[in-house]
């Protein structure tokens, strides 16, 4: 029995009389439960989407969810595995949100892309997602609300900052609201499977670069194509024999492909991360980060001066990266994360501390580290 929940977790134990067809009658029954269950919760969600419709609350509560995810992973004693507990109730969450009202997520597309699967791992299949051409749309649309919220890439763990995004969120009045962490794995595919029926490569320019050595190894006298994005890479190797795409291996099946070879990558630890923006205030669930952007003159010590009010409180900053100001000259914008929520005490203070010793600062938003 789970100690913290007083549920009866242990499996059953094999006999001698025991039988496939006995285990598998029993597993129809408790599936008839956890059906049962289902709908029950269902209709206290569509009780709650009501409420919320008449109190004009936010659909979508990212803190909640990371909540519900916490408790659920503290309770799971096995052997259901952690990774996938966490899909199932994505997936349960997002079909209750569902019978109410779908949430629209901009993101950038096209489809089948590593942009789209960090929306779908967010929000779960039962959103209406909607691809944008590029990350300047994706915020558009939340802003003028044709969608409720965004999803856009802001850093890959070897080839570093999305600067794109980066330009956006100096500018946008969109808030973090949540972010995703993606491991990346690449394939390469073409339409026959055969690796000696390659004679281009077509992808965005991160994933080549993510795949340079394999690329040396084992196509190196194919000609290389960077485009717009790994799915218009696939796109393109579906209409030519000739070329193959280096996109994620779920690509192939949207395209008609085969996957030449998986795993391609040539850093095998390697992570996207996403950013979900939205209109709305984070609220704190006592395991946040905060994201800021400030900016100061170039002149010696004055980013020290700027760190000082948070190594000075104790408050861990987990990411600081720079990024020259278009229209100034030698001045500079920094895009840090730091632990903590705005509402902390000490967050707060530190900010406070900095706004009066930078030319520029923006709260981006606070919001719950994942699960």
């Amino acid at each position: 029995m789970n100690k913290k929940t007083g549920i009866k977790t242990a499996p059953p134990r094999a006999t001698p009389k025991a039988s496939i067809d006995g285990f598998r009658e029993r597993i129809d029954k408790i599936d008839i439960e956890i059906l049962k269950l289902l709908n029950i919760r269902a209709s206290f969600a569509l009780e709650i989407g009501k409420a919320k419709a008449r109190t004009r609350s936010e659909a979508y509560v990212p803190e909640r969810e990371e909540q519900v995810c916490k408790r659920l992973l503290d309770a799971n004693a096995g052997p259901f595995p952690d990774a996938g507990l966490k899909g199932v109730f994505r997936e349960i969450m997002s079909a209750c949100r569902g019978l109410e009202k779908p949430l629209r997520i901009a993101f950038l597309g096209p489809t089948a892309t590593f942009t789209h699967e960090a929306a779908i791992q967010r929000f779960g299949s039962s959103a209406e997602f909607i691809a944008k051409k590029d990350i300047a749309d994706v915020f558009d649309d939340v802003e003028k609300d044709r969608a409720d919220f965004g999803v856009v890439p802001i850093e890959n763990s070897s080839e570093g900052v999305v600067n794109h995004t980066l330009d956006m969120l100096i500018t946008s009045l969109l808030k973090i609201n949540a972010e995703v962490m993606l491991p990346v794995t690449m394939a390469i595919l073409n339409k026959s499977g055969r690796l000696g029926d390659v004679r281009k490569v077509c992808s965005r320019p991160h994933a080549i670069a993510q795949c340079k050595g394999w690329l040396k190894e084992n196509l190196s006298d194919a000609v290389v194509e960077e485009v717009s994005s790994t799915a218009l890479g696939a796109q393109m190797s579906a209409e030519e024999p000739s070329i193959a795409a280096i996109a994620s291996p779920a690509a192939a099946g949207l395209y008609g492909l085969q996957v030449v070879a998986n795993h391609i990558e040539d850093n095998a630890n390697n992570f996207t991360r996403f950013l979900v923006v939205g209109k709305a205030e984070g609220r704190k669930t006592g395991n946040d980060k905060t994201s800021i952007l400030f900016a100061i003159k170039d002149a010696p010590g004055a980013l020290y001066m700027m760190l000082k009010p948070f190594a000075r409180r104790k408050i861990n900053l987990t990411k600081i990266e720079s990024r020259p100001i278009k229209t100034k000259a030698w001045e500079y914008v920094f895009f840090a994360d730091l632990d903590g929520h705005i509402s902390d005490g000490k967050v707060a203070a530190a900010l406070g501390e900095l706004e009066g010793a930078c030319s520029f600062l923006k709260v981006l938003g606070s919001y719950p580290k994942p699960q």
